[in-house]
């Protein structure tokens, strides 16, 4: 992963934070959140609402397994149970910006990003 790459995926998962940031923003100020338990009647929200705590649980178990400590797991999971994309979108910007420096090649990126990371000693 070059430089355009992980500028591209910064862009990316900058643009899906601002935008959630947005939508949220804005239809909190039509309804807030705790205002929608009609809504639970509707079986197409509920499998919506499902797929997309399934996606949450999904990237939390990657997350579990890349972190090395029990309490930025922890952290992690109720941060993205509770914010979902913002929260996801967050985690790979961190991924980004902290890519090691000794890690020159493609190959050395892509773990650096998607593998467990080395535990402290």
């Amino acid at each position: 992963m070059g430089r355009p790459m992980r500028k591209l995926l910064t862009t990316i998962f900058g643009a899906i934070f601002l935008a959630m940031l947005f939508l949220t923003v804005r239809a909190s100020m039509v309804r807030p959140v705790w205002d929608n338990g009609s809504l639970m009647r509707d079986p197409w929200f509920v499998a919506t609402l499902a797929d997309a705590y399934f996606g949450f649980l999904t990237f939390s178990v990657w997350v579990a397994y890349k972190e090395t400590g029990w309490v930025a797991r922890v952290l992690w999971f109720i941060g993205i149970m509770l914010l979902g994309n913002f929260a996801m979108s967050a985690y790979v910007l961190r991924e980004l910006w902290t890519l090691p420096e000794h890690a020159t090649s493609a190959e050395q990126r892509i773990q650096a990003v998607l593998l467990r990371r080395a535990s402290p000693e």
